[in-house]
């Protein structure tokens, strides 16, 4: 039987921290090979620390880990990608954290695939610093991190029928995840309406690489639209409302 590393060398991107006794900072991480930990950065509170800059929040760091019962322990850090504009801008802030609540929510046990949601996750860090529609941004890392972890919304035929979806309105079923067509709706109850224009946004974002969906635009209402949706699918599945969303509102309105 194989014994578990006691350390290891790996990328991590730093999703949330809070203080720790008097000096010290538990981090949580995402990391490509050994998924979401909780590692302990001793002294990083400390003014003179050379450990405080590298442990930003929304940054991407090389990190020298020490595998402990309770919490693993940063043992040298040095930051590979800071995202500056995560931390300077409110707005891309609140998205950047609200990005990092969803993927902890979704990551309470081990069924992911860690290197391919931090990919997502450190793309996501990237556009939000430099996109110009962080709602966009949003959205298309909503539809692909779902997908990651097992919750890929159906978005081409009706959940209920198992027709195909006709390019018309349609209505949304949280509990079912995905489009009901109209006449499903007669043998459904709990749907949310879903335009025909919203439809074809998520099912464009679902096929399709950023750099495709990024030149779309769209007006407020189907941003508007969109978020409620995906939003309530989202609540539905976590049964619970992520902090970071009335926080997110009030900065963006």
């Amino acid at each position: 039987m194989s014994r578990p590393e006691r350390s290891f060398q790996t990328e991590v991107l730093i999703l949330r921290r809070r203080d720790f006794g008097e000096s010290d900072r538990v981090l949580t991480v995402l990391t490509p090979n050994h998924g979401r930990r909780e590692v302990i950065a001793k002294g990083a509170r400390k003014p003179n620390s050379t450990r405080t800059g590298q442990v930003e929040l929304f940054t991407r760091v090389e990190m020298l880990i020490n595998t402990g019962r309770d919490l693993d322990i940063a043992a040298q850090t040095v930051t590979r990608e800071p995202y500056l504009p995560l931390r300077e801008g409110l707005q891309q802030g609140a998205y950047a954290a609200y990005a990092s609540e969803l993927l902890i929510r979704f990551t309470g046990d081990e069924d992911y695939q860690p290197a391919r949601l931090f990919r997502l996750l450190d793309a996501t860090y990237a556009r939000l610093c430099h996109h110009p529609d962080p709602r966009l941004v949003a959205r298309y890392y909503e539809v692909h991190l779902l997908d990651e972890v097992g919750f890929r919304p159906e978005l081409n035929e009706c959940v209920v029928t198992r027709d195909a979806v006709q390019p018309q309105d349609q209505y949304f079923s949280y509990a079912d995840g995905g489009v009901v067509s109209p006449e499903g709706a007669r043998h459904s109850t709990a749907l949310v309406a879903l335009s025909v224009e919203a439809l074809k946004v998520l099912r464009f974002c679902q096929r399709s690489a950023f750099e495709t969906v990024e030149r779309l635009q769209m007006s407020e209402a189907l941003h508007r639209e969109l978020e409620r949706v995906m939003q309530g699918y989202i609540t539905h599945l976590l049964e619970r409302r992520l902090q970071s969303v009335d926080f997110l509102r009030r900065v963006r309105d």
